[in-house]
């Protein structure tokens, strides 16, 4: 398996970061820069300096001879230029993919660290098909319109499509991966015994590995002082430090991201709040093989220590806050 690259998305979000502060720092407004160059549509930089278009390395080339940038930063920015407009390359390391799948690959892609927390479901990294089918049906089923753009749209592509992206977390170079789990996202609600049962077994698989680290918060477990984490969640650090760490927020039908240092600092303090009250990582793997035990009517043995699941926590100071 190759190893893994940053997405197009990320490496224009890169780029145009470092072609702003370029600008900036020769003392050029937008509106000079376009009237410069020459170029018909005043929009054209807000995009390319947004992350928001692809970009044509030759424009690129322009805009650093413009900018005076050296010889380093030439071969720096005009190599994540093409990196940035390589889409069919990029999704060749996907077998199937979906449109509303694609986001969360092109933001995984490249990731040193992966945190998660979700209050209700198992995050999308984790899920058996079994689970994945029954949460993308039972999701259409509430929300499909005739004006949803998904109407028609074959759930099994979907749920191969999520099974895609969980690839990475087998990866020799794949991200480290904490998520803190619910016990309502395994209970009764979740599904019929059979689907809860082969997640069980899955998660127990998962927490094998030497990246993955489960942490179980338990019905009754109060995080400080009653806390209530309102969404699910999901931090990215990765693996170039040039790029922002990222937060995701899941808001129901609407997905949130975030660069905001203040913002994303803020969250993982919250992580590590939802991680402290939660088991320990070797406590949860043991809770996941007696679930699984009881709901197959035999007594599972959990191993005596797991390899990740015994990784330690890094804990913070407390501070304070304000479907896929």
């Amino acid at each position: 398996m190759p190893p893994a690259v940053p997405s197009p998305i990320l490496r224009r979000r890169r780029l145009g970061t470092d072609l702003r502060r370029l600008r900036e720092a020769a003392g050029l407004t937008g509106d000079q820069v376009i009237e410069r160059i020459g170029w018909a549509s005043a929009s054209k930089l807000s995009r390319l300096e947004n992350g928001r278009s692809r970009p044509d390395p030759d424009d690129v080339a322009v805009l650093l001879e413009l900018y005076g940038a050296d010889a380093a930063q030439r071969a720096d920015l005009l190599a994540i230029a093409r990196e940035a407009g390589d889409v069919r390359g990029w999704r060749k390391s996907y077998p199937v993919m979906t449109q509303q799948q694609l986001g969360w690959a092109e933001i995984e892609a490249g990731c040193a660290e992966i945190r998660e927390y979700n209050p209700v479901l198992v995050p999308g990294l984790l899920q058996t098909a079994g689970y994945a089918r029954l949460r993308i049906v039972s999701a259409d089923r509430a929300t499909e319109t005739e004006s949803d753009p998904r109407a028609g749209e074959d759930p099994e592509t979907e749920v191969r499509a999520r099974l895609a992206r969980q690839s990475l977390l087998d990866r020799a170079d794949g991200p480290r991966y904490t998520a803190v789990l619910e016990e309502a996202a395994l209970g009764e609600r979740a599904g019929p015994v059979e689907v809860r049962r082969e997640q069980l077994g899955k998660l127990c698989e998962l927490a094998m590995l030497p990246n993955v680290t489960l942490r179980l918060l338990q019905r009754t477990t109060v995080i400080g002082q009653f806390y209530l984490p309102p969404t699910a969640f999901s931090l990215y650090r990765f693996a170039d430090p040039q790029d922002p760490e990222t937060l995701a927020i899941e808001g129901g039908f609407i997905d949130v991201m975030s660069h905001d240092a203040n913002t994303v600092n803020r969250y993982k303090v919250v992580f590590e709040w939802l991680c402290s009250a939660a088991l320990t990582a070797t406590d949860t793997v043991s809770w996941l093989f007696e679930e699984t035990g009881r709901l197959t009517g035999t007594a599972t043995p959990s191993p005596a220590a797991p390899g990740a699941a015994a990784a330690p926590i890094q804990r913070r100071p407390s501070g304070r806050l304000t479907e896929r």
